[in-house]
């Protein structure tokens, strides 16, 4: 027996937080009774609805979407601004993002409906690489990307090793491209540790996750990933644990 929350969570229908929030507004039945008390527990044998639709009813998909500029990744917004579900109207399944691109940031950023998968790829522990492509103000110095590999205090914690190698001639009298590669998930993690070395980003694009990349691929654009794939994705973050 698991709590509603829980099993909601786990099924990929909304975060544990939007789950308890589904439950108190009266939105959630079980065995068709609506249930708003978060204590309530179940088994995935129970019928459980969100808005009259069955949460098991789905099967589990997994998408790579090249997330384009002034695009939220989030299921709605409040201010009114697109998210990235703007992009899947041909998309039956209830699909959300596993973890976060900034408003401004570009990339790559999965989609899925699978609960189990997400929570292992979001799990620190599990390291999963990312890849960004970073156009910074200025030149950075070969000190400052030095502390950039070995890891600088941010909002008062160190950050991880990562790899870090400039794309452009540093000769060249241009603002500076970098490609930079971290396993943490913190927020806003890349900008802040430019920031810290005097070198705030310009533009910023998440051109790999894990073994996956956006080569090919238009902002805007979408892609199922194949059931190989997904295995691989499984197999990468147990590895990692």
């Amino acid at each position: 027996m698991e709590r509603l929350q829980k099993l909601i969570a786990h099924a990929g229908i909304a975060s544990r937080r939007e789950a308890e929030r589904l439950i108190q507004e009266g939105r959630v039945t079980l065995n068709g009774e609506t249930v708003t008390e978060l204590s309530v527990k179940a088994t995935t044998s129970d019928r459980i609805e969100v808005d009259h639709v069955p949460i098991y009813k789905e099967e589990p998909v997994t998408f790579l979407f090249n997330k384009p500029d002034n695009c939220v990744s989030t299921v709605s917004d409040e201010k009114g601004r697109r998210t990235v579900l703007d992009y899947f109207h041909d998309v039956p399944e209830r699909i959300y993002p596993v973890g976060r691109l900034d408003y401004h940031t570009t990339g790559a950023l999965l989609l899925t409906n699978d609960g189990e998968l997400a929570n292992l790829l979001m799990h620190p522990s599990h390291r999963i690489e990312k890849t960004y492509r970073v156009k910074v103000n200025g030149s950075p110095s070969d000190d400052a990307l030095q502390q950039l590999r070995h890891g600088v205090v941010i909002d008062g914690r160190k950050t991880a090793r990562a790899d870090v190698f400039r794309v452009n001639n540093p000769k060249a009298k241009v603002n500076d491209t970098l490609k930079i590669t971290i396993h943490e998930g913190r927020n806003r993690q890349i900008r802040k540790m430019c920031e810290k070395i005097g070198h705030p980003v310009k533009q910023l694009t998440r051109e790999r996750y894990a073994f996956l990349n956006i080569d090919g691929m238009a902002p805007g654009d979408y892609r199922k990933l194949s059931n190989k794939e997904i295995q691989k994705l499984y197999q990468l973050a147990k590895s990692n644990a």
